[in-house]
């Protein structure tokens, strides 16, 4: 059964933030916890989108047409995020942060991954492509998560969220194209696998890079964990607002477009519509 609206339309918008302008050190509010926990997650997205492109687009030869037009819009969207959190890291290395340890930490599990089946890298991508997807909801559904962030930032952040929401469901669709063949059970058993690994590394890498630009401002030890952990799951909570949303993947019959959540694209994205991309004719 399908689940991905017939009138979905997923539409790259090409914007540009933050060109010539100088970012505050703690561009959120003149919060370092809540700086230093976008920035890690920033700081994972150039590599790690590439990454996700890769595994999606390996399986687009033999996609239905549909399916296949939707990978290179996502793969569009992607490519532009990339860009955008480029420029986005490199006015927070202006602002006195090294990101290299984070990176590096990346390569780390992507010289892991590189050596693994293309459907492997697949359930991965579908993995993280719903946590993306279930952030961003939050994000958009929650203006205090933004609240005081500076003009550029902050509709980085929101541009970024639409377009994880309209693409949420073809990582997804991907994979049960990929594994068309499989038994349900087989099929559940794997995402499900694949699911608690990369949570896992999902939540030690993101609260180590976290650490990480919080010592660099001189927060450390326990008094570094409390505020994360403090800011991570009680207020403004992110993580636990989502963790309803992550459990919702191992339900069975799940899939990210059973929760239509186009709501909060129409909400935030007047502010883009000059930036649309043309569309090419329907296949």
């Amino acid at each position: 059964m399908a689940y991905t609206p017939e009138d979905l339309t997923i539409t790259p918008r090409d914007r540009r933030f933050g060109r010539g302008s100088k970012q505050q050190r703690w561009w959120l509010g003149g919060d370092p916890v809540a700086t230093a926990f976008y920035n890690a997650l920033s700081a994972t997205f150039p590599r790690g989108e590439a990454f996700f492109v890769e595994s999606v687009r390996n399986f687009r030869d033999g996609a239905p047409p549909r399916l296949a037009e939707e990978i290179r819009a996502f793969t569009t969207q992607e490519v532009m995020h990339s860009r955008e959190h480029v420029a986005f890291n490199k006015r927070a290395l202006e602002a006195g942060y090294d990101l290299a340890p984070l990176e590096a930490r990346l390569e780390m599990r992507l010289a892991v991954v590189r050596n693994r089946p293309p459907v492997v890298n697949l359930a991965a991508t579908m993995c993280l492509e719903h946590f993306t997807a279930i952030l961003a909801h939050q994000l958009l559904r929650n203006p205090k998560h933004l609240r005081g962030a500076d003009k550029e930032s902050g509709d980085l952040w929101r541009w970024h969220a639409i377009e994880e929401i309209e693409h949420k469901g073809v990582a997804y669709d991907t994979w049960l194209h990929a594994t068309k063949d499989w038994s349900r059970r087989k099929r559940w058993k794997v995402k499900a696998k694949v699911m608690l690994f990369t949570t896992r590394n999902f939540v030690v890498d993101r609260s180590k890079g976290t650490l990480e630009l919080l010592r660099q401002d001189g927060i450390t030890g326990f008094r570094a964990w409390r505020k994360m952990l403090w800011f991570a799951w009680i207020n403004p909570g992110m993580l636990r607002k989502i963790l309803g949303a992550w459990l919702a993947f191992f339900l069975p019959r799940f899939h990210p477009w059973k929760h239509d959540d186009r709501n909060l694209i129409r909400l935030t994205e007047s502010d883009y519509e000059a930036a649309v991309l043309p569309q090419p004719a329907t296949v």
